[in-house]
């Protein structure tokens, strides 16, 4: 899963002004990097007003440029989602680590995922679910996603080693893939959306499942307890 930090800073309004630089071809490299960035961030942005199948045009309008500018930069369609998701997943690297020690209680543990993923799911929803909308018609993005949720499986085994070291293979590859499930992108979305819960109940919701798979096998820390209030 690659997560950068580092991203360009976003255009509007327009064209830029030609940069200066030791020689023609690097300044219109540089322009053209800063007119695909101008485009993604566009796109983003887009996605972020719950538009998300915009047209070339509102792209075009939205980054400062003309429609029949736009795929200078891009391949096609395909390659400008591919750049936004991407774009995303940079936006969105500063929530990806779970501030917890591994060896801390399990309470404490639940408690820390369930807010990493509110946190994190909340900031990239609108380009992952385009992302899982486009998955079947582009390869890339469908590899993409499955790193993405492989590297979060990653975080709940490493999250969950002590708890899961205490079972049998076969029970521990199932207690994984349900909290896997539990504290998904998809589980996200269904309880605040589809069960229509608030975020303080769809938190305590996650965590309750959590705490149901792993608190009564060895070394779990008995029975979940209930915190926050709801609303």
């Amino acid at each position: 899963m690659s997560f950068e930090t580092n991203e360009p800073a976003p255009l509007r309004g327009g064209d830029p002004a030609p940069i200066a630089s030791d020689g023609e071809g690097d300044g219109r490299r540089l322009r053209r990097e800063r007119n695909r960035q101008a485009v993604v961030e566009a796109l983003l942005d887009l996605y972020q007003t719950g538009n998300l199948r915009p047209s070339t045009a509102e792209v075009a309008e939205r980054a400062g440029l003309s429609p029949r500018s736009l795929f200078r930069y891009f391949d096609d369609v395909d390659d400008l989602t591919r750049a936004a998701v991407e774009g995303q997943l940079e936006r969105a690297a500063p929530l990806v680590p779970v501030t917890v020690v591994p060896d801390a209680p399990l309470e404490v543990r639940v408690a820390a995922l369930v807010e990493q993923r509110f946190r994190l799911f909340d900031a990239v929803a609108p380009a992952a679910t385009v992302s899982r909308l486009r998955s079947p018609f582009q390869p890339v993005l469908a590899a993409e996603l499955r790193r993405n949720r492989s590297y979060l499986r990653d975080q709940v085994r490493t999250l969950f080693a002590l708890e899961l070291s205490a079972l049998d293979t076969e029970r521990a590859v199932e207690v994984l893939a349900a909290c896997d499930v539990a504290a998904s992108f998809e589980a996200h979305q269904l309880l605040l959306h589809d069960q229509g819960l608030s975020p303080e109940r769809a938190r305590r919701a996650m965590a309750r499942s959590l705490y149901t798979l792993l608190a009564t096998v060895p070394g779990g820390g008995g029975a979940p307890r209930r915190s926050g209030s709801g609303s």
